[in-house]
């Protein structure tokens, strides 16, 4: 007897489990299950002796919706993804300092090797130039040092090997030809005139642009942004009115390196923000620097190739070991100094790379004046300050957005 009261009671209770799964829920939408007459018929009602569904069994085949987790599926798993992704951006996004702290100190830290590099070169390129005043020749060991460390990080695999095709190499090419043009226009003053008055005439940069703006580009700028080039344009004519060194051939060799540099520096953020090309920085400044070796080789070869020998070195008196010393330490600057400066360039804006550049001249000048003992007049000084004022004007009105018109 007891037997079958335990059996007639599991078949029962059998039989509430099977009403229930067939039941569907009240509290559910109509579109999950098609009702009908007789199965609702047969429906238990809760609380009338029917056994009801724990929500925790897996055999329920109508799980309740929980609004705080996203769905099943190939949808629900991207949008469980974008979920998880979307935490830890929420979390920062109450310090957003914490976030910027270590991005403002790495470039803190490009921006003192960009400068420290640069007042080496200056200095070790000037003593170079003094002993063998061969502006073609220097560019070129230059950016055969520069080639030398970059077949080296390629070869390490310090850094990926770019794969370009042929019109990539198209558009790269006159990028290189600028380069290597503004380099050989900077041996060129260096060699002719002080290193101060260089910077000084270089200085003229934001003069430039402005400029190509006009000319090339059709924009129009702002009162402010040509009334910060008065002090610019007159400090530099006021420097060179007084320069001890003056020398037209350095006055111009700084201006067309001013020019083309400006240039390169253009097209290069052109390129850089181009979303078709795959170039980073790293490689872009890479490849420009080996096609603008390959392009001053020939150069250097018809124009000083024959003047440049170990006789005439000899008939210099220069020390040749010392003289090897210094051309390593100038093109080992050059070359990082260039490349942090590239690098840069693709991190900042290029109103705040001009900032950085003209604090970079005043670091150069004032360097080079206490180094190789300048002699500056009063007069002088105040054109060069002037000029550098000028650059710290453009940049601050440049960086100034104009304020909306009203409707």
């Amino acid at each position: 007897m007891q037997s079958m009261a335990a059996s007639s009671s599991s078949y029962s209770s059998a039989r509430g489990w099977a009403a229930v799964r067939r039941c569907p829920s009240p509290s559910l939408p109509a579109r999950h299950v098609a009702f009908s007459s007789s199965s609702s018929s047969r429906c238990p009602v809760a609380g009338a002796g029917a056994p009801v569904l724990p929500l925790g069994i897996r055999g329920g085949r109508l799980p309740l919706p929980c609004p705080l987790l996203p769905p099943g599926g190939k949808n629900g798993a991207s949008a469980r993804r974008a979920a998880a992704a979307a935490a830890p951006s929420a979390e920062g996004d109450g310090k957003p300092e914490a976030a910027g702290i270590p991005r403002t100190l790495q470039l803190g830290a490009m921006i003192l090797v960009w400068y420290l590099l640069n007042i080496y070169f200056n200095i070790y390129n000037k003593l170079v130039l003094k002993a063998v005043p061969f502006p073609y020749t220097i560019t070129t060991f230059q950016f055969a040092s520069g080639s030398f460390f970059i077949t080296l990080m390629w070869l390490l695999n310090l850094h990926p090997k770019p794969r370009l095709s042929l019109q990539q190499y198209a558009k790269i090419l006159p990028l290189a030809l600028i380069h290597m043009m503004g380099n050989v226009f900077t041996n060129m003053s260096l060699g002719k005139v002080a290193v101060s008055f260089t910077h000084t005439i270089k200085a003229m940069e934001p003069f430039f642009s402005v400029l190509f703006s006009v000319l090339l580009l059709g924009q129009t700028p702002s009162l402010l942004v040509v009334g910060s080039l008065v002090p610019l344009v007159g400090g530099v004519v006021l420097a060179s009115m007084t320069e001890v060194s003056f020398n037209w051939i350095g006055f111009w060799s700084a201006m067309a390196s001013t020019v083309t540099n400006q240039s390169r520096n253009v097209f290069s953020k052109k390129l850089l923000a181009d979303k078709e090309e795959t170039l980073d920085d790293i490689n872009l400044f890479s490849i420009m620097t080996v096609m603008s070796f390959l392009l001053s080789v020939p150069l250097m070869l018809y124009l000083e190739g024959i003047k440049f020998s170990p006789s005439y070195l000899q008939s210099t008196g220069v020390n040749l070991q010392e003289l090897c010393v210094k051309a390593a330490i100038a093109g080992t600057c050059f070359h990082f100094y260039q490349q942090v400066s590239y690098s840069l360039l693709a991190r900042i804006s290029p109103v705040t790379h001009s900032v950085a550049n003209s604090v970079k001249r005043v670091v150069v000048i004032v360097s080079s004046v206490i180094f190789f003992r300048t002699p500056i007049s009063p007069i002088n000084a105040l054109g060069t300050g002037l000029a550098l004022l000028g650059v710290f004007l453009y940049s601050r009105f440049k960086k100034a957005k104009p304020k909306a018109k009203a409707a």
